[in-house]
């Protein structure tokens, strides 16, 4: 397999990780939806990330359906999605909250720093959806007292959280105050001293048009 993309998108840096945890093998092309459009476009015409490329020359282009994919690919008692209700659905829900961080995360950064005239109405409520997310994702994690979100090892709950505020501190420094919250501190702190978190990782950086 190969995945496309920079590991500075929390989006691709989560397909990393996760590949890893299982121990799939997996070529990485970190290559830029700017600098290496052209590069990217052949596989995927949307110039989106992650982008994942099977062995038998599939191509996947979107994270949710990717790593639907990589789950797919062990055994049901490795997946990191919980196997049983409520606790899967909770768990879907975090990770869904935490992608729509990012998402938030990525249109700000445009608005803010890609456009000639930035609309004030917008930002205020990207600014406002992406705090409002995290005082939901604050209050679950407050609610689990283990190391990891739903039972006693990693899941993708915990990887998208992570990533996320990853990306989100390093794009938009002094956006959130993270002593405002901090179960969601702790926790990224938590992961990001994990191995396979070291080695999935890069320093963000900010895209030019």
């Amino acid at each position: 397999m190969i995945l496309i993309g920079q590991y500075d998108s929390p989006f691709v840096r989560r397909v990393g990780i996760a590949l890893t945890l299982y121990e799939l093998p997996f070529e990485h092309r970190p290559w830029s939806t700017f600098g290496d459009a052209e590069k990217i476009r052949p596989y995927n015409p949307l110039l989106r990330v992650p982008t994942l490329v099977l062995d038998d020359g599939d191509v996947l282009i979107d994270s949710h359906l990717v790593l639907d994919h990589v789950d797919g690919r062990v055994s049901a008692d490795r997946r990191l999605y919980p196997t049983e209700e409520p606790q899967r659905h909770r768990a879907q829900n975090v990770v869904a909250l935490a992608a729509g961080i990012s998402d938030k995360a990525v249109s700000l950064f445009y608005e803010l720093y890609l456009h000639e005239q930035r609309s004030e109405l917008w930002v205020e409520r990207c600014r406002s959806q992406i705090i409002g997310a995290l005082a939901v994702l604050e209050t679950s994690r407050a609610d689990q007292p283990s190391d990891y979100w739903f039972g006693t090892r990693i899941g993708h709950a915990d990887i998208a959280v992570a990533t996320t505020l990853r990306h989100l501190t390093e794009a938009h420094p002094g956006l959130v105050d993270m002593d405002r919250l901090p179960a969601l501190r702790s926790h990224a702190a938590r992961m990001e001293a994990l191995p396979v978190f070291e080695a999935v990782s890069q320093r963000f950086i900010p895209p030019s048009g």
